[in-house]
């Protein structure tokens, strides 16, 4: 017999070209109520997933644990998966700068810019691949910040035994009410913990309604106020957050996304095979649900297909 974990996860969102389906993507997908209850439950919400950068918030959180003072848009570039823009990259440099360290302290991964846009002015500058440029920068800078601060090792704290990814696991599993089933490592290097698609819904649902000056609401806040910082100007976590007030949002790679609304109704979901371009049409169909009503809705889930250079189909959710 099937187990759950291995069940073959419903179709969230369809490849239409040209009036044909020619592809499919499965995935799973949870929604809380407002009294952070299960509502509802498409595939899987219960087997563990890495959800990539929706952790960054509550890593952000573990940064504030340790005692670092950001607010404002550095604590909100501390939650950030950015575009690479050139306030991005300022801000960066100025982070490390005020906790008297250099780029060369970050142990990111070599990277463009994320924003594609920005990749082409990147190159076309005749710049190369940067630490400093790789999206995970700021929360990097954060957590260097952190360490300078306490007294940490700095060559080691992206280890999984360094102190401040310690406070990073208890933040992780206070807020999504569960244990870490596996900790493996993230693109940027830091241990990736992780959850339940449940457990990642509840941990965001718990930071928009975090008493005011917890670590939780604080990066809540930030990441509400900045959502540039937090993503990029042409990127859909900011329009989400900017066109439809008190709601947290934050995508991770390998297709996750996680939101809350100021409520407390919530949802997390994972496409199985990690295409990104299903996440607008799937994110916008689970907001339209749950009743959201807000003109970004269609630019978010917007995901043409193209032919010979014109619009021939496009990527649909399919529930």
């Amino acid at each position: 017999m099937t187990s759950s974990s291995t069940a073959i996860r419903p179709v969230l969102a369809e490849v239409v070209r040209s009036g044909f389906v020619e592809g499919q993507h499965r995935g799973s997908l949870v929604v809380l109520a407002a009294d952070g209850s299960v509502e509802r439950v498409l595939g899987d919400a219960d087997a563990p997933v890495f959800p990539r950068s929706s952790n960054k918030p509550m890593q952000a959180a573990a940064i504030l644990r340790a005692g670092l003072d950001l607010t404002g848009e550095r604590l909100a570039l501390a939650a950030a998966s950015h575009s690479g823009e050139p306030f991005h990259l300022d801000l960066v440099r100025t982070m490390l700068s005020e906790a008297r360290l250099t780029p060369d302290a970050l142990r990111t991964p070599l990277d463009l810019p994320l924003d594609p846009v920005e990749a082409e002015t990147y190159l076309a500058a005749g710049l190369v691949r940067d630490r400093l440029t790789m999206n995970c920068s700021g929360k990097h800078a954060a957590m260097l910040a952190a360490c300078a601060l306490n007294g940490w090792p700095l060559e080691s704290y992206l280890d999984q035994d360094h102190p401040l990814q310690q406070l990073v696991l208890e933040a992780i599993e206070e807020a999504s009410g569960e244990r870490v089933r596996h900790i493996g490592t993230d693109g940027c290097g830091a241990p990736l913990m992780a959850l339940s698609l449940t457990g990642l819904a509840r941990a965001f649902r718990h930071f928009v309604m975090a008493e005011p000056g917890t670590p939780e609401r604080r990066v809540a806040d930030a990441m509400r106020a900045h959502p540039e910082y937090v993503a990029g100007t042409r990127r859909p976590d900011t329009w989400l957050m900017r066109e439809v007030p008190g709601t947290l949002a934050k995508m991770g790679a390998e297709a996750v996304q996680a939101v809350a609304l100021p409520d407390g109704r919530a949802l997390a979901f994972k496409i199985d095979d990690g295409a990104t371009r299903a996440l607008g049409p799937v994110l916008a169909r689970a907001l339209e649900q749950l009743g959201v009503s807000s003109p970004v809705l269609s630019r978010i889930g917007e995901a043409p297909l193209l032919g010979g250079g014109e619009k021939v189909g496009e990527i649909r959710a399919a529930f």
